[in-house]
Parts: structure tokens; C-alpha cells; sequence
């Protein structure tokens, strides 16, 4: 049986999820991907992109300190560079977990003022943030009449226990 590190396990688990939700999607057709129900981020594929883009952000942040570099209106990603996109600040985020220390904080301006922030904050929005958006995208696959994949931590660790 494999020993789990917490803090690894569950960006392990996001990066799973995530690379399971966008394979999905990517089998969507344009008309599908375009589907907006009310009360989510947007279309599935809007949403998907803007896990990519703030994950990838989250990420940066952790890494650097510095925001991430990106136009006020980034350009549409195809489902193929978003698959790649995810999967890279997956492993980012995999690789850093272990690495985090209590301590470390970022300045971030915090709606006007420069405020130090524990990288631990950024963790824990990379796992909320990617959790909530993709129920959202999940309520709309079930509203489509598919059936989205089961994503909990059970169903990960099942899928870890078979490839051990």
C-alpha cells in the first residue's frame, strides 16, 4: 500500500480530477462545450479555461511572489492547450506541496493595499477554487444528459490502490 503525504495527496487528487473532468470535455461537441446554466462561472468551456488560468496563477504565485503575467483579456485556449496547461500547474502544484513552508507569505495587493499573504492561503484557493468550478461544470454535464465522471477522493484513492 503506498504511504500518502497529506499536502501532496491532495493536489495528486486535484491534478487526477481535473485531467479526468477536461479528457471528458474535450469529447464535447462545440455546442455542448457552450452550454451555460445560471448560477455557474459560464459556459463549460469558459469555465474550464478559467481553472487553467487561475490555477496556473495560483502556481506562479507560489513560486515567485509576483502575480502571473497575463493580458486583461487572455486569448480563447483550445481544449488541447488547456489540457496541457492544467496538467503542468497539476504537477506544479504536486511538486511544490511538500515544499511549502507555514511561514512563507507573498505581498499581494489587497484591494489597494500591500498585504502579506501565507502561501498556505494559496493551497487551499488552487483545492477550493478547481473543486467548485468543476461541480459547476459537472451540474451542467448532468443537465446535458451525460454523465460526468465521479471525482471524490474515494473514487481517487480506488484508482490509486489499482495502479500500486
Amino acid at each position: 500500500m503506498p504511504i500518502y503525504d497529506t499536502l501532496k495527496t491532495l493536489f495528486e487528487q486535484n491534478l487526477w480530477a481535473n485531467m479526468r473532468l477536461f479528457a471528458m470535455c474535450a469529447e464535447l461537441s462545440e455546442t455542448q462545450l457552450d452550454t451555460n446554466l445560471v448560477g455557474g462561472y459560464g459556459s463549460i468551456r469558459d469555465t474550464l479555461q478559467h481553472i487553467v488560468t487561475s490555477e496556473r496563477s495560483y502556481l506562479h504565485r507560489i513560486q515567485t511572489g509576483q502575480p502571473y503575467p497575463r493580458p486583461p483579456e487572455p486569448p480563447k485556449m483550445s481544449l488541447g492547450e488547456m489540457l496541457t496547461a492544467i496538467r503542468a500547474s497539476g504537477e506544479g502544484l504536486v511538486a511544490a506541496a511538500p515544499l511549502a513552508n507555514g511561514d512563507q507569505r507573498v505581498i499581494v495587493d489587497w484591494q489597494g493595499t500591500p498585504r502579506p499573504v501565507p502561501i498556505a492561503i494559496f493551497f487551499t484557493q488552487a483545492i477550493n477554487h478547481a473543486t467548485e468550478h468543476r461541480a459547476h461544470i459537472m451540474t451542467t454535464l448532468t443537465q446535458l444528459g451525460i454523465q460526468p465522471p465521479y471525482l471524490d477522493g474515494w473514487r481517487y484513492f480506488e484508482a490509486c490502490e489499482h495502479e500500486a
